[in-house]
């Protein structure tokens, strides 16, 4: 209690301010600090004052590159697959194991004891009926690449 008696009026002399000592003593009452203005805040229906409110633009819609066009794929033994139709690819395969159509863009496969023949077929011009542009060729036992050409031809030759 005596370590109180001593610290609170050596610490109260830090303070700044002159204290009263002695018995009775009250210290000097202190003035509160003027209250600031709360700042306004923009509501969403009107502007902060003073300010202007920007003006309001349409979105800006993105650019759109035109479409590309399929370019053919041009290897040798593959004269009469490359460019043709499906109604053509028909006659020269047979009935296609599946034809799938996505978009404008189709699959069709064929397939026989040697490979299976995956043709893709897009339109060169927008609107168009796609056409044969690209072809993969595989085994049907392990799917591993075989050559296209000899893919076709013996397909053709079933």
């Amino acid at each position: 209690m005596l370590v109180v008696a001593v610290l609170v009026p050596a610490l109260a002399a830090c303070g700044g301010l002159p204290q009263p000592q002695g018995p009775g003593a009250r210290p000097a009452p202190t003035k509160p600090a003027p209250a600031k203005p709360a700042p306004t805040k923009p509501t969403a229906n009107k502007p902060p004052t003073g300010k202007p409110r920007p003006a309001l633009t349409a979105p800006r819609q993105p650019d759109r590159a035109p479409l590309p066009t399929a370019r053919p794929l041009a290897l040798p033994g593959l004269e009469g697959v490359i460019g043709a139709s499906s109604a053509e690819l028909g006659r020269q395969f047979g009935k296609p194991r599946l034809d799938v159509i996505e978009g404008d863009a189709r699959k069709l496969q064929f397939s026989g004891r040697a490979c299976v023949l995956d043709i893709y077929l897009y339109p060169t011009v927008p609107g168009r009926e796609p056409i044969a542009t690209y072809l993969d060729a595989r085994r049907a036992s392990d799917g591993q690449d075989v050559d296209r050409a000899a893919c076709v031809a013996a397909l053709r030759a079933r």
